[in-house]
């Protein structure tokens, strides 16, 4: 039987809500991916083209550090990872969880939350990320998305 793993990363909690109906209704384990520096409100504003979110996404080989692993990630051959749309794109901490496994022989679907931008470029990004993969084409959710249109979604995978 597969195994399934929900990964994610939120920043405003909206991703983290959408990431815990996925994983109730896939019956997958949960995952929160976490920055080893928090992200404050300041390094969020995309407005300042100082901030560390507008620095970190002008550098697409920028890798924020993680704080800790997936324990016995080698158990998992489908995993759904999400985040919030930065630039049209994952945050690059989504590549750093990524580049942080062997991802060979794995399903990698990716989901994202955002007001209004659409995936954009995210596989793309992503790719590189995950050698030996199968990536997927992901999907933006609203954050009122719903239980039934979630598990429509991830069980086509």
């Amino acid at each position: 039987m597969s195994k399934k793993l929900v990964a994610y990363f939120s920043a405003s909690g909206v991703t983290a809500k959408i990431a815990k109906k996925l994983a109730k209704v896939m019956h997958a384990d949960l995952y929160e991916i976490m920055p080893e520096q928090p992200y404050t409100t300041a390094d969020l504003d995309w407005t300042n083209k100082n901030s560390r979110t507008s620095c970190e996404m002008n550098d697409t080989s920028f890798r924020p550090a993680i704080t800790g692993k997936v324990k016995n990630m080698e158990q998992y051959d489908t995993i759904y990872v999400g985040f919030p749309i930065w630039w049209y794109v994952a945050p690059t901490i989504i590549n750093t969880f990524l580049e942080s496994y062997d991802m060979t022989g794995k399903t990698v679907i990716p989901f994202a939350t955002s007001g209004g931008s659409e995936m954009g470029r995210t596989n793309a990004e992503l790719e590189g990320s995950c050698k030996g993969a199968i990536l997927k084409e992901g999907k933006r959710f609203c954050s009122q998305a719903k239980d039934i249109e979630l598990k429509a979604w991830a069980e086509q995978f």
